[in-house]
């Protein structure tokens, strides 16, 4: 059995190239075996499509009134006031396909006027009393690792457009080891706080796929969800206080662990996207790093029995930290891209958590496109506690999936996709350099719906491609589990078009329309952004638009927060 690991100190500052994912001290290159398999086998158009030259990107001139740049130095010291090209461009927007696909091609129109990076609250504040006055807004900027536009503001409207860079609100501030809480700064990479949290034995346990790279104030923004989301709970789940700065002054949230003093104000908070404020610090709950991690793998005849296996694990809450189903089609495409086929580092050991949830990277494709692939689904589980904990959960959860027919794949199944966990983003920037393309989109329902969700989703992103002549090949995993339902996760890898972008826009509202007649939400953990925005109204109705154009425009009169997302 092999156990990834590495000090997650050695990403803390880590970010990824101006045009993509990875870093640049990295190499993604489209392994042969996909290659020889999306083009000669379902028949893929390959183009080279490499990215501009960083010194031909299109960059619009800043428009930051020099009063307003004035007032902001003033506010957090003219060094921390950036407007130099390059820092526009790695601000510009988020880590979307469109999005690169933008950058790559040299459009940096959406990059903001100016980079701001405030040292703590204070500054913050000051920050966007300054922007309130001069109507400047302001886009709170973390990981940049949105994917759902939500960092594009309209550049209409306004003098001009800033991105507030928070990374230097970076410090663990407080350790609370009778209450078992930290309190983190926003600017925290994931890496910078399991780094910090372990200097104290503990672990905050949430990996989604862009831990790399994304924020605490990100996790808390967008209602993240990790890997572990069984064992440790969403994001939201284990936030327990938040500091936050608004144009009408500064927040406290969170006295108790629980409180029947009125509605919870935290969760109106948590999932605003920086709409109603910038989140400056953030209390949340915090474990013992595990005794054992042990992870495995099965195989289950078709996705509907794999599925009726979860939700007997979920209902009999026998679920452990991790538990992830793939349907035949990516299950066939594990086999098709091993580990190797790119080189990610790994979480934080000792030895290393969970992998993360595909958030921002598709796995690589599968064997067939449109017939069901034999073999079966491949079912990946993770456990974590004390050695006598997780010997006994194991043995709980064999016997429910040996009732579902299920076939034990050994450990180091289980570990080798742990150790593929960030391949799927980096295979991405290869497809895009192949000219090929590659998505994802999220939803989740009730154990009742997800049939009929499955096959609504499925069949609008294969249509939308085929309808086009494009070839493509759609993916599924279930990965958040409930006793009341899951999430669905969806992968498209599609071959060459001449308008990669606007394809996918027509085949993601045909996902999404597809999404709300099932009775799903528009997004479980990618958030709201500007993508989904059009769909929300559907899910929250009209009153729940009424509410939210109400508490912006009580926390925001001026309308600075990152216009655009959320708000229907």
């Amino acid at each position: 059995m092999s156990e990834p690991s590495l000090d997650a100190r050695a990403l803390a500052d880590a970010e990824p190239v101006w045009w993509g994912w990875r870093r640049a001290d990295e190499h993604a290159e489209l392994p042969a075996a996909i290659r020889a398999l999306l083009v000669d086998g379902l028949g893929f158009g390959e183009r080279p499509s490499p990215p501009v030259d960083l010194a031909d990107v299109r960059l619009p001139p800043s428009r930051l009134p020099e009063p307003a740049r004035a007032d902001l130095a003033a506010a957090i010291g003219p060094e921390h006031v950036l407007l130099d090209r390059d820092i526009r461009i790695r601000h510009c927007g988020g880590r979307s396909s469109t999005d690169l696909l933008a950058l790559r091609a040299g459009d940096a129109a959406a990059a903001p006027d100016a980079v701001l990076t405030p040292a703590d609250h204070d500054q913050v504040a000051a920050v966007l009393a300054v922007c309130a006055g001069h109507r400047v807004a302001v886009v709170p900027y973390g990981g940049g690792t949105s994917v759902v536009g939500g960092l594009a503001p309209p550049h209409t409207g306004y003098e001009a457009v800033v991105a507030l860079d928070l990374r230097r609100l970076n410090r663990l501030l407080d350790v609370d080891t009778v209450s078992l809480t930290a309190t983190l700064e926003p600017g925290l990479s994931g890496p910078a706080a399991e780094a910090l949290l372990a200097e104290h034995g503990l672990t905050l346990g949430h990996v989604p796929q862009s831990w790399e790279y994304a924020t605490i104030g990100g996790f808390a923004a967008t209602r993240s969800s990790g890997q572990a989301s069984s064992g440790y709970g969403r994001f939201d789940a284990v936030v327990v206080g938040l500091r936050v700065a608004t144009p009408i002054g500064g927040w406290e949230l969170g006295r108790a662990p629980a409180s029947a003093a009125g509605p919870d104000l935290r969760q109106l908070v948590l999932g605003s996207e920086g709409a109603f404020g910038v989140i400056t610090a953030v209390r949340v709950r915090v474990r013992p790093i595990p005794e054992l991690r042990r992870y495995e793998s099965w195989r289950v005849d078709d996705f509907a029995t794999g599925l009726a296996a979860l939700r007997a694990l979920a209902q009999r809450d026998l679920l452990p930290a991790v538990a992830r189903l793939s349907d035949e089609f990516e299950t066939a495409a594990g086999a098709a891209s091993p580990p190797s086929a790119a080189s990610p580092p790994s979480p934080p050991g000792p030895p290393s958590p969970p992998g993360p949830p595909g958030a921002a990277g598709p796995p690589s494709p599968p064997s067939a496109a449109d017939e069901v692939p034999a073999g079966g689904c491949q079912v990946v589980l993770g456990y974590e506690g004390t050695s006598e904990r997780v010997s006994r959960q194991a043995d709980d959860v064999a016997a429910v999936l040996r009732a579902h027919d299920g076939r034990p794949l050994g450990s180091e199944a289980g570990w080798e996709w742990v150790r593929g966990r960030f391949n799927g983003p980096r295979l991405r920037d290869a497809l895009l350099d192949a000219g090929m393309f590659a998505e994802t989109l999220e939803t989740a329902t009730f154990w009742s719906g997800v049939d009929g969700l499955y096959e609504g989703v499925r069949d609008a992103l294969a249509k939308s491609y085929a309808a086009a002549g494009v070839p493509a090949v759609v993916l599924c995993h279930v990965s958040h589990l409930y006793p009341t339902g899951a999430s669905l996760y969806f992968t498209v890898v599609a071959g060459h078009s001449e308008d990669r972008a606007a394809l996918w826009a027509v085949a993601k509202a045909a996902a999404s329309d597809a999404i709300v007649a099932a009775g799903g939400t528009i997004t479980h953990h990618h958030a709201v952004g500007t993508d989904h925005r059009p769909w929300l109204g559907a899910e929250i109705g009209d009153v729940g638009v009424t509410v939210l154009r109400a508490v912006k425009r009580a926390l925001d009169p001026t309308g600075i927060l990152n216009p655009g997302v959320l708000i229907p």
